[in-house]
């Protein structure tokens, strides 16, 4: 069986047909304005067994997932805190939490990370494409794509262009000629309307963030320029899967096909994946709505294994749902499926593990959930009938050991490659590591040290207190001093 995925552009079920020697995997990432949450941790882990599966599957996966460092939501946090002077100020704090929380949770790295700050030329160079090819046009120093121009929009989220409510902010609307044209440009910096919608604080003087000198006069890109700008520049004109959360699908995505389609005159992505919305209680997890559980506590409360188990659990497609309960029982998962790999283990390599012994029954349990983890992934990415396959080799592991006196060794062994195989490869499960439990220690550890280096400078011993700081650097603890205090997080 070969791998299908449900396209949101054709909403059927397609086979995954790449276009050349590797796959190009390109996921919609974070705007860096606060710390991730799990809701957006779901869209990393499920583009992350997405990847594992491809390889898995013998693909060479180019993956690339941007970080969108330039925002109204990243300005109008300018100031908030003493050191964040600049709109890349704020931004780069969040960065790191994006890429310390992807390592957390024992992510593949993609190919690059891409940033907006980065790409500006290349945006600048797009939207000049568009506009001499007639898609688009300036008006008092902002660009705008005339949606009228592109035949084919609304084809993937089914909007009807003469139904379609004006985009963008309100003092945009007059400046364009049709409701749904957006902006691939803008004159100027941020709006002080803009600051005021997204500030969490009172501004004396409204930030404007960053500009950049255009044909059109200093601006700042538009949003939805930045992903086709940055998917272009690393992976070329047509990508075999474009990944992101259901909520970009209008008016991000729809967006992109039209800017990107309009400028290549090529199909932009052959195959369109949208997750399902975290839910917090009956709303989606926003970090708007203030219902979230960041990615960073998250990790110290439960281990990456438990949310690995947890994100694992339910269908891509489908909303999942954050509770005590669900996270409760991704727990008694994980710890069930880390006792039967340590059993296995254990007993594979006890004296009475034989050679001769065969139990044909826990050999057919593991060839039947070969068979069907593998069908159930090929199916759309079926984790969750796929972990149900996991889960019975551990049921047949413990069954195995409890009925038998001589224990199968070629069965355990490959239960064991079972596990690593399919739960380590493809879920990123770590067997056989001390991570859960240790995190907070860890954590613990580290902060102890650092108390005892404030205590050292304090008392003028810079180089002791040097050598404490450079010993938590080996250790893979990345020490930062700001006026507030040293921080720290794990590499």
């Amino acid at each position: 069986m070969t791998l299908s995925l449900t396209d949101t552009l054709s909403g059927e079920r397609e086979p995954f047909e790449p276009t050349g020697d590797a796959v190009l995997l390109y996921v919609c990432g974070l705007t860096v304005s606060d710390e991730p949450h799990l809701g957006h941790a779901r869209l990393w882990a499920q583009a992350d067994i997405l990847h594992r599966w491809l390889a898995h599957e013998g693909y060479d996966v180019r993956h690339v997932e941007n970080v969108t460092d330039v925002n109204e939501k990243i300005t109008a946090r300018i100031g908030e805190r003493e050191e964040w002077k600049e709109e890349a100020d704020v931004a780069r704090e969040y960065t790191n939490e994006v890429l310390s929380g992807m390592r957390g949770l024992n992510l593949e790295r993609a190919e690059v990370y891409p940033k907006v700050s980065e790409h500006v030329p290349e945006i600048i160079d797009l939207v000049e494409t568009l506009v001499d090819d007639g898609y688009a046009y300036e008006s008092n120093g902002s660009v705008y794509f005339d949606v009228t121009t592109f035949p084919e929009y609304g084809k993937l989220s089914n909007q009807d262009l003469e139904e379609m409510e004006s985009q963008g902010e309100p003092d945009e609307r007059a400046e364009k000629r049709n409701a749904g044209d957006f902006a691939l440009w803008k004159a100027g910096g941020v709006s002080e309307t803009a600051v005021e919608e997204h500030s969490k604080h009172n501004h004396e003087d409204h930030p404007s963030g960053q500009t950049w000198a255009s044909p059109w006069g200093e601006g700042r890109p538009g949003w939805h320029i930045e992903c086709s700008a940055m998917s272009m520049t690393h992976l070329g004109d047509h990508l075999d899967i474009h990944m992101g959360g259901q909520d970009l699908v209008f008016p991000h995505h729809e967006n992109e096909i039209a800017q990107s389609e309009a400028a290549t005159g090529e199909e932009f992505a052959g195959h369109w994946l949208h997750v399902g919305f975290m839910q917090a209680g009956e709303e989606k997890m926003s970090s708007s709505l203030g219902n979230f559980f960041t990615v960073s506590d998250a990790l110290r409360e439960y281990g990456p294994n438990v949310l690995r188990t947890f994100y694992a659990s339910a269908e891509y497609r489908s909303q999942q749902a954050y509770t005590e309960e669900t996270i409760a029982e991704a727990r008694r998962r994980w710890e069930r499926l880390e006792r039967a790999y340590e059993t296995a283990v254990a007993h594979a390599d006890d004296a009475d593990a034989g050679a001769k012994v065969e139990d044909s029954a826990f050999r057919d349990t593991l060839a039947t959930a070969r068979t069907e983890f593998v069908a159930a992934m090929n199916d759309d990415l079926n984790a969750r009938e796929a972990m149900a396959e996991l889960l019975g080799v551990a049921s047949a592991v413990n069954r195995h050991v409890e009925e038998h006196d001589q224990y199968d060794y070629r069965a355990l062994a490959d239960a064991i490659e079972f596990f690593e195989e399919f739960g380590e490869g493809v879920f990123g499960l770590q067997f056989g590591e001390a991570t859960d439990g240790n995190v907070e220690l860890a954590e613990d550890l580290a902060e102890l040290v650092l108390d005892l280096r404030e205590n050292e400078r304090e008392s003028g011993n810079y180089e002791r207190a040097d050598d404490l700081r450079d010993t938590l650097e080996a250790l893979g603890v990345d020490v930062e001093d700001s006026d507030d205090g040293p921080t720290f997080r794990f590499d």
